[in-house]
């Protein structure tokens, strides 16, 4: 379990992120969204102990992180944007830096490169940005680690390798871990994060269950505008909206229109999901 308490960060009298307090339970798969310079990347690298917090703290597992104790860091994995082609092969890679996650897998590592069609002879330097991407994210999985953070696992993959990390996330990761992913591409990812947690300039909106969500917001996809909607965008055929959901009715979440919708309506999505601190 990872609890955040009151959490402040600034880089000198420039605040990022101020107040935030949730938990995230484990077997789960966190999608963090938000504008760009909202602090998603800070928050990561705070939750891996590549910073500290300003004010409040994390504790994962009984682990401050900043403190980057050994039995808390061979469990967590983190996967930055920009990953580093390194002058080697992903062979050589993965037996040189696995040794440092007791529970890492090089036969899983294999296995994984093969279903994402890179081959792991390979040096590094000569990959593409999608391979290297790819060699890094096979690792993550093979690593054993129980909390892996990436920061736009996505870009860079093409319209396969998109389906092959999802199918790959879903295969060979914890059930007992907790997964956070930040990302601009929704679409890519719409189907296996839940819970999802929006950030806004120094605060949260929303942090909730795709269950939840649904049960206070009905998304629409139908031809007639309705009043009521808090989001509305034209498609071919009709309109997605975004409406409270005043039935009970069930609906298929459209997390990009969710997305929108929030930032559009800040104050009333962060009035309807207030009382989800623990996910």
């Amino acid at each position: 379990m990872i609890q955040i308490e009151n959490l402040a960060f600034s880089y000198g009298i420039t605040p990022v992120l101020k107040n935030i307090t949730t938990t995230l339970t484990e077997g789960r798969i966190f999608g963090l969204l938000g504008e760009n310079g909202v602090g998603k990347t800070t928050l990561l690298t705070l939750l891996v102990g590549l910073k500290e917090p300003k004010i409040g703290r994390i504790t994962t597992d009984g682990h401050i992180p900043f403190k980057r104790d050994p039995d808390f860091l061979s469990d967590q994995y983190y996967i930055p944007d920009t990953v580093a082609p390194l002058n080697m092969s992903a062979t050589d890679f993965a037996k040189s830096t696995g040794i440092f996650w007791p529970n890492f897998d090089l036969s899983k590592f294999s296995q994984i490169l093969g279903e994402f069609e890179v081959k792991a002879s390979q040096n590094m330097s000569t990959m593409s940005a999608g391979q290297l991407k790819k060699t890094y994210i096979a690792f993550a999985f093979a690593s054993g680690a129980k909390n892996l953070f990436m920061d736009e696992p996505t870009n860079g993959l093409d319209i396969p390798s998109k389906a092959q990390f999802r199918s790959a996330i879903m295969k060979y990761t914890r059930e007992d871990g907790i997964i956070v992913i930040s990302t601009h591409q929704v679409r890519d990812l719409e189907n296996i994060i839940d819970p999802i947690i929006i950030l806004d300039r120094q605060d949260v909106l929303l942090n909730a269950s795709v269950e939840e969500i649904t049960s206070k917001l009905y998304f629409d996809y139908g031809r007639e505008l309705h009043d009521d909607s808090l989001y509305s965008e034209q498609l071919p055929g009709g309109y997605i909206q975004v409406r409270p959901n005043q039935t009970g009715e069930e609906s298929k979440i459209s997390v990009e229109a969710l997305f929108n919708a929030a930032h559009l309506h800040k104050e009333t999505i962060k009035s309807m999901f207030s009382d989800n601190e623990n996910i």
